[in-house]
């Protein structure tokens, strides 16, 4: 194994706790808990260096409920580790102990930086003889991975409390935490950093944003087949360290310093009233397949955290691989789901964190061979009383199910429904008017029922994962070439259009519909009922030149161009005066789903739906691109008093004359947003709205969308 595995040196050590697992700082020394079943020995390794050899190995001798615990008498932090562990390497039987591997703890808080399968050191199996079971590997890594830091919990939070935002007050923006301020032009000192990101929070702030949802931060494994082409894992969706943020993201000032420097950043989010939501994977782990590497999981208790296949393919040597990324995590194992537990609730209580989007959430909820809402871990989630008042979002789908609108009354959801009707009516497909109403109006087809609101909707039009919303209307087809996957990768099914030539061009008349379709787009998203997402970069048209699958991309095609916001200023100045439209005229963040009934005794339904001569719409006429209704403000009480809203939605090639309702209470129509006209006069300021003349229509362009507001001579200006 490379080294001696005995109890030696002269360190103090003596029997410890079980509980908590992980490496715990307490008076006097460190903790050392690690949970496995079925392991015959632990030894836990200690080093002063990330890439030295080991100063001190430590045979653990207690065991309490399969932990092996220890305490070491005099360690403080900034301590490395790491284990190793024998017992059975039968892979045929889902055993896959090999000492020769350092292990990462599963509970590590920090770790020293990447893990990179130099010479294959890292892996489980020969990939040249992927159908034979081989011997254990014996070429020793203990010098070249990375180790584990303990951690001291303690930091100056200086009376840090969480902005605890409503979701029907909920702004959130979807953002890569390097790419964010990776690019030269960001200006900021530490770019790509934890630090970095502060240094943007004025740009969130000026938004209108109040929380970000980061794209995964904890500790990943990059891929060797990316590593082989020159690319790597940007998007980060293969964790390995579930408590330790990404070591990449911090400025390496001293072991461990990502855990601060994370904190301070949730810190100073908080204090500009935004919140932090991460994106967190818990459905499978770095290690991949069979053929993947040992860092952590497969050689701590393989059986224990993955769910394994048995006959007729061999029990226990191949993974159930509902995620499509080689494996999936044993979430129905009580103390697997303790482990994801554990997890959550430390990212809350000791990183402050407000909530977590869960990538391919179907996942946890896969019981008995299908999906249940009553699955385990969504019933301990319910009943914690840390995470059960923390925000948590859904993906709801995975390699093989899709389960919008089906998730637990806690949870709500990434609306792919919204995504994919808003979408195509946005392009001018036709047949999208019925739909479309369920979608402006909350999902309640999706939501009611389970006693959810309309914002359990999280609306999206872009993600991470697919075109920005500059590509959208840029791109027919995807343009993905620079992953060297042949353009194979990424989905095909954009719902996108060039407006008439494929990718950048000079085209006046392209380019000013392109700005016309994204400010339609902006419409749709912010005014719809439901929670908004908007994709960081959209708001000054960020481009990835045609590539919705920008998962390796760690340049400048992912990072964030800060010289298009001057560029595109008409777009991000339509944004922000969106957000706070919305947040001025609250009928627009009602927390009931609209039912088209008069709940406020005035006559006038919350509701009401039209066509272009004020009948009803056609719901289902397969030709339809055009919709529009009114909102009665007055059912969402205000400082603003008595108003109506009416929306025009004209996604037709045509121009659409459009009757307009009488309105009572010597209220008149004003015009403010018309995203056909130029900038300055397509979102007109409060108070300076224009009078609809004639009062009774308003001729909508191609391709437009109209908001009027109805409001009386003395309506406040507050």
């Amino acid at each position: 194994m490379g080294y001696e595995l005995t109890h030696n040196t002269g360190l103090n050590v003596s029997k410890g706790r079980y509980y908590p697992l992980g490496a715990t700082l307490c008076e006097g020394g460190v903790n050392f808990a690690i949970y496995s079943q079925h392991a015959a020995e632990v030894f836990l390794l200690l080093f002063d260096a990330p890439a030295g050899e080991p100063t001190d190995i430590i045979r653990l001798e207690e065991r309490t409920k399969y932990i092996w615990h220890v305490f070491v008498h005099g360690l403080g932090a900034g301590q490395l580790y790491g284990y190793k562990i024998r017992g059975d390497f039968h892979p045929s039987q889902g055993m896959r102990f090999n000492e020769q591997k350092l292990l990462l703890d599963p509970y590590a808080k920090a770790v020293t930086g990447k893990f990179r399968n130099t010479d294959n050191l890292l892996l489980a199996y020969d990939p040249h003889f992927p159908d034979k079971d081989l011997s254990m590997d014996t070429r020793d890594n203990t010098r070249i991975v990375p180790k584990a830091v303990v951690v001291d919990d303690a930091f100056d939070w200086q009376g840090d409390v969480h902005p605890d935002v409503p979701f029907e007050e909920l702004f959130i923006y979807e953002v890569h935490l390097k790419g964010f301020t990776a690019h030269h032009s960001s200006g900021v000192k530490n770019r790509g950093t934890y630090p970095g990101f502060i240094e943007k929070i004025p740009h969130l702030k000026e938004l209108g944003i109040n929380a970000v949802e980061f794209l995964p931060v904890q500790e990943f494994y990059v891929e060797d087949h990316l590593i082989e082409k020159g690319l790597t894992n940007y998007w980060g969706y293969n964790t390995i360290g579930f408590f330790a943020p990404e070591s990449s993201y911090c400025t390496h000032r001293s072991p461990g310093c990502q855990v601060d420097e994370f904190k301070t950043l949730v810190r100073e989010l908080h204090k500009a009233g935004i919140e932090v939501i991460l994106d967190v994977v818990y459905n499978h782990t770095g290690e991949g397949s069979e053929l993947g590497p040992t860092i952590c999981f497969r050689g701590v208790d393989n059986p224990t955290y993955y769910l394994l296949e048995g006959p007729p393919s061999g029990p226990g040597r191949f993974y159930v691989n509902y995620t499509g990324c080689g494996n999936s995590i044993n979430i129905s194992n009580s103390h697997v789901i303790r482990f994801v537990m554990d997890s959550l609730r430390y990212w809350v209580e000791q990183m402050h964190v407000d909530g977590f989007r869960f990538d391919l959430a179907s996942v946890l909820g896969r019981e008995d061979g299908g999906f249940r809402t009553s699955a385990a871990f969504f019933d301990a989630v319910s009943q914690d009383p840390v995470l059960n008042r923390v925000k948590l979002i859904a993906e709801p789908w995975d390699l093989g199910t899709y389960q919008v609108g089906n998730f637990p009354i806690d949870w709500s959801e990434w609306n792919g429904r919204f995504r994919d009707t808003v979408r195509r009516f946005g392009k001018g497909d036709g047949g999208q008017i019925r739909d479309l109403g369920w979608r402006l109006t909350g999902s309640a087809d999706l939501y009611r029922d389970d006693g959810r609101s309309a914002y359990n909707s999280i609306n999206f039009i872009t993600c991470h994962d697919g075109f920005t919303l500059r590509d959208l209307v840029s791109y027919n087809v995807k343009h993905n070439e620079g992953n060297l996957e042949g353009n194979a990768d990424g989905t095909s099914d954009n719902n996108s259009w060039n407006c008439g030539h494929e990718g950048e061009t000079d085209d006046a008349g392209i380019l000013r519909l392109r700005r016309q379709l994204i400010k339609n787009f902006i419409c749709y998203l912010i005014f719809s009922s439901g929670t908004p997402m908007v994709l960081g970069g959209d708001e000054f048209m960020r481009t990835q030149g045609g590539n919705n699958n920008a998962y390796c991309q760690d340049n400048e095609t992912a990072w964030f161009d800060w010289g298009l916001v001057q560029e595109n200023a008409d777009i991000l100045g339509f944004f922000k005066k969106a957000i706070a439209f919305t947040r001025r005229y609250t009928i627009l963040q009602r927390r009931k789903f609209f039912s088209g009934a008069d709940s406020d005794g005035d006559a006038l339904p919350d509701i009401l739906w039209f066509g272009n001569d004020l009948g009803k719409p056609s719901w289902d006429d397969p030709e339809l691109c055009a919709l529009s209704y009114q909102l009665d403000g007055s059912e969402a009480p205000s400082d603003l008093g008595d108003y109506q809203l009416f929306f025009i939605l004209n996604a037709d090639f045509r121009p659409q004359h459009v009757k307009v309702p009488k309105l009572e209470g010597g209220k008149i129509w004003h015009r403010v947003i018309d995203t056909s006209l130029e900038n300055g006069e397509d979102f007109l300021d409060p108070g300076k709205e224009e009078l609809l003349d004639p009062p009774d229509q308003y001729p909508a362009n191609p391709r437009s969308t109209v908001v009027l507001l109805g409001k009386s001579r003395a309506f406040s200006r507050a």
